[in-house]
């Protein structure tokens, strides 16, 4: 899987997980900027705390660290997955 599908399929799961319940298309800034910091984190908990900051600084609303790490989880797993398809 080369960086731009990868970076689709990550953003396709990051935008259909929908933490407030508004609608899927209501989250491209904030979806957009998690994708670009999967290129540089393979952390979990780094990617799960910066998913947190992005979506409360835009909403005012915060979600529960646990869920953060869950979809964190997700789009490390299509990263490495992305990594080791040849």
């Amino acid at each position: 899987m080369d960086n731009i599908l990868m970076n689709q399929k990550a953003l396709v799961t990051i935008q259909e997980w929908d933490p407030f319940h508004i609608g899927a298309d209501n989250y491209d800034t904030e979806s957009a900027d998690v994708v670009a910091a999967l290129q540089s984190i393979d952390d979990p908990s780094k990617l799960a705390k910066l998913i947190q900051t992005i979506y409360e600084h835009s909403f005012e609303l915060w979600i529960p660290f646990e869920e953060c790490v869950s979809i964190s989880y997700k789009l490390i797993a299509i990263k490495f997955e992305a990594k080791c398809i040849v």
